[in-house]
């Protein structure tokens, strides 16, 4: 007989237990469709303010809860959850990441598992959303956020956090430096294989979501800054070729200056000073990219994957027992 597999799955939660105990009560109702997978929760308690007063003894599902210092925002918190797991738990299979609040459904956890075992566990399966509820400001932001983030980076980015990751990679991932700013944009820059799943986006199971239009443009920000090196070549590139352009516009106005008819007095001088500018900001622009670039790459630190001991102040752990 085949012994069960273990998933342990990760949230991040900042005063939303309401909705972190509606989403442990999904996880225990979908236990009948996973007969062959047992369900741990790690929850990381991202410095609530409100008190975590709730009972979760009724829940028939281990739970661990991590309690953080200070609030470090739900990007770090999943990186804190994801070094934990892989040194303090030896048993498990699938790591799976989601958030607390319902927008990633429980029921769809089923296909991220089929997904990763058809890749042999060869790859971290993420959600990638066929339909969102989010309000129709949100979906624009996001909208130009996905632009924006391909134009910069050259990269196209689909899906967010709700992922599940083969034991095989979490390695991996936990020694990748940049999850700590944006966990997906991490991944994706890390090279470590991965696939995607088609799913819709669930809607929240109590109050709003805490992403508003500021966390969006920071949580963008964060993603972005991943690529700094790739960044910086094509801050560089565009530089140089706007330099260029400015270059030839002065020749063209200098031409047409000394070579005919119809330049106007005074307008080819202020032309040419106007393009002077733009050619002193560009190449400023260019020197300053450089010299950020070179600085970066000077200096070496080693990826620590014990960061995460740094941030917790308690560890709450219930336990059933079989």
């Amino acid at each position: 007989m085949s012994q069960n597999k273990n998933i342990y799955c990760l949230t991040p939660v900042f005063n939303d237990w309401e909705s972190f105990t509606i989403l442990l009560q999904e996880v225990t109702k979908i236990r009948q469709q996973f007969t062959n997978y047992n369900f741990f929760i790690v929850a990381v308690n991202d410095g609530s303010t409100e008190d975590l007063s709730k009972d979760f003894s009724f829940i028939d599902i281990p739970i661990s809860i991590l309690n953080l210092k200070i609030n470090i925002g739900h990007q770090r918190a999943i990186a804190v959850g994801l070094q934990y797991i892989y040194n303090e738990v030896s048993d498990y299979d699938f790591v799976v990441v989601m958030d607390s609040d319902g927008e990633d459904k429980p029921q769809d956890i089923k296909e991220l598992i089929n997904k990763a075992e058809q890749e042999q566990e060869k790859k971290i399966i993420f959600a990638q959303r066929k339909k969102r509820q989010e309000s129709v400001f949100f979906k624009t932001g996001y909208f130009f956020y996905k632009y924006l983030f391909y134009f910069l980076t050259g990269q196209k980015i689909s899906f967010g956090n709700f992922s599940i990751i083969p034991k095989k990679l979490l390695s991996k991932v936990v020694h990748q430096n940049n999850i700590w700013n944006h966990y997906s944009g991490g991944i994706i820059q890390s090279k470590i294989p991965f696939d995607m799943v088609q799913l819709d986006r669930g809607k929240r199971y109590k109050g709003v979501s805490k992403m508003n239009f500021n966390s969006l443009i920071i949580h963008g920000l964060s993603s972005i800054a991943v690529y700094f090196d790739f960044l910086s070549l094509r801050i560089l590139r565009y530089s140089l070729y706007g330099i260029g352009i400015c270059f030839v516009s002065v020749l063209f106005i200098l031409y047409q200056k000394l070579f005919t008819d119809n330049a106007i007095p005074g307008w080819a001088s202020s032309l040419i000073l106007i393009i002077s500018g733009i050619i002193l900001q560009l190449f400023s622009v260019t020197l300053i990219v450089l010299l950020l670039q070179l600085s970066s790459r000077k200096n070496i630190s080693a990826p620590n994957p014990k960061v995460y001991k740094d941030f917790i102040e308690e560890i709450n752990i219930n336990r059933i027992e079989k």
